[in-house]
C-alpha cells in the first residue's frame, strides 16, 4: 500500500502544483505579474483584456469574467474537460517534469516578451533544435520564423509560429514561450480539407512525412486546447477534416467534443498510436535516417 501511494500523485499533493506552471505547459503565459499574483487571458474563452487572477501565496485562481474559480485540479479538469483521475495523471505523466519539494521560485518584476525581428530560420542553434525533433530546415520554413525578442532586458531567439491574432508561438532548445495575443494558427489555401493538431511540431512532422500536404490541405494548429471551442465556425467550409490530436486524456476528449459537433471529422490517431504526439511518432520514425538541413 505505501508502495502504491509514493507512485501515484494524490490530491493533496496535486493541489501543490504551481497554477502558473499548469497553465503554461496548456500554452498560457501571464500579460502582467507582480510578487502576488499574476493575470492571464483567459483560457476558457477569448478577451484582449486579462480577467483571469492567480494568487501566488494561495495558489488558487479566479475568472472574473465567468465568475469562477478554484485550485489547479479544478483548471485543468475545466480546461481539458477531464475527470479528477485523468487531471491527476496529466499533472504526474505530462511534459513539465516538477518536485513539490522545489524552494519558492520568487520572481523579479515581470517583463513583457516584445518581438524585435521577424527573419527566415537560418541561426545554426534552430537548425540543430529542428533536426532533433526530426524536421528539415526546409520544412521548418514553410510554417515558422527566426524570431528575436526581448524580455526582462535580455535578448532571446526562437522558433516561431505567427497566430491569427498577430502574437507569436516561441520554441527552442531551453524555452517553451508565446508573446500576446494566444490564438490558433489557421493557414488558409483554399483546400477542400482540412488537418488539425494542437503544436507546431506535430504538423511540422506531418509536413516532413508529406512534403506536397500544404498543396492539398488547409492547416489549423490549435496551440492550446483552450481554443477548441472558437475553432467549430471553422469547420464548414471544408469536406473533410483530420484529427492528428495527441494520445493523452485531454486529446482524446478533445476528439470526442470535436466529432460530436462535426461528423465529417476523422481521428488519425491510430498513425501514432504508440506515442504521446505525432511529433514523438515521427522523432522515433527518423532514428538512423538523415534529415538534411538545408
Amino acid at each position: 500500500m505505501k508502495k502504491e501511494t509514493t507512485s501515484k500523485l494524490t490530491c493533496e499533493r496535486a493541489r501543490a502544483f504551481p497554477i502558473e506552471k499548469a497553465l503554461a505547459k496548456l500554452g498560457h503565459f501571464p500579460t502582467k505579474e507582480s510578487n502576488k499574483e499574476a493575470w492571464f487571458l483567459s483560457p476558457f474563452r477569448s478577451e484582449t483584456q486579462a480577467s483571469f487572477k492567480v494568487s501566488k501565496k494561495l495558489n488558487r485562481w479566479y475568472d472574473h469574467g465567468i465568475g469562477k474559480g478554484g485550485n489547479v485540479i479544478d483548471l485543468i479538469c475545466l480546461v481539458n474537460n477531464t475527470s479528477v483521475k485523468e487531471a491527476l495523471n496529466w499533472l504526474q505523466n505530462g511534459r513539465i517534469f516538477f518536485s513539490f519539494q522545489q524552494p519558492v521560485f520568487k520572481t523579479e518584476k515581470q517583463g513583457k516578451i516584445e518581438v524585435k525581428l521577424i527573419k527566415a530560420v537560418s541561426h545554426y542553434a534552430l537548425e540543430q533544435y529542428v533536426l532533433k525533433r526530426g524536421i528539415s530546415i526546409l520544412t521548418a520554413r514553410k510554417l515558422c520564423k527566426e524570431v528575436h525578442y526581448s524580455f526582462k532586458d535580455k535578448m532571446y531567439f526562437a522558433l516561431g509560429l505567427a497566430n491569427n491574432s498577430g502574437g507569436w508561438e516561441l520554441r527552442n532548445k531551453y524555452y517553451k514561450n508565446s508573446s500576446s495575443p494566444k490564438d490558433v494558427t489557421h493557414l488558409q489555401n483554399g483546400n477542400s480539407r482540412l488537418i488539425i493538431t494542437e503544436g507546431m511540431f506535430d504538423m511540422l512532422s506531418l509536413l516532413e512525412r508529406d512534403k506536397h500536404l500544404m498543396e492539398t490541405n488547409d492547416l489549423l494548429i490549435l496551440n492550446s486546447l483552450g481554443f477548441l471551442d472558437k475553432t467549430f465556425g471553422m469547420f464548414e467550409p471544408y469536406e473533410s477534416i483530420a484529427l492528428y490530436l495527441d494520445n493523452d486524456g485531454a486529446g482524446k476528449n478533445a476528439v470526442k467534443l470535436i466529432m460530436k459537433h462535426q461528423p465529417k471529422c476523422t481521428d488519425r490517431s491510430n498513425l501514432y498510436q504508440d506515442f504521446k504526439d505525432v511529433n514523438a511518432w515521427w522523432t522515433n520514425q527518423m532514428k538512423g535516417s538523415d534529415v538534411v538541413v538545408i
